[in-house]
């Protein structure tokens, strides 16, 4: 089977928490991402769950900016709430 080389960045942090993964495990990084892209290629899916995060959403982070900005302003003034334990 013929090789090919992809590039592509990934945050460095990221990157020692997989080598360190990968080693756990006696695989490479190079391993890994084939076996990530064989997975896919035979799949055609994601072979795990990506879910986003609702704060990140582009409607909460508008309600966030608003209130940040009525803080700011004098507005709004920021409140102090009891810590819940759960």
């Amino acid at each position: 089977m013929a090789q090919t080389m992809v590039n592509f960045r990934i945050d460095e942090d990221v990157k020692h928490k997989m080598e360190s993964a990968c080693k756990e495990m006696g695989l490479s990084i190079s391993t890994a991402f084939n076996i990530f892209a064989v997975k896919v290629g035979n799949e055609r899916r994601i072979p795990f769950e990506i879910v986003a995060d609702p704060f990140y959403s582009e409607a909460n982070i508008k309600v966030l900016e608003q209130r940040a900005a009525d803080i700011r302003s004098g507005r709004s003034i920021p409140k102090e709430h009891d810590l819940i334990e759960v």
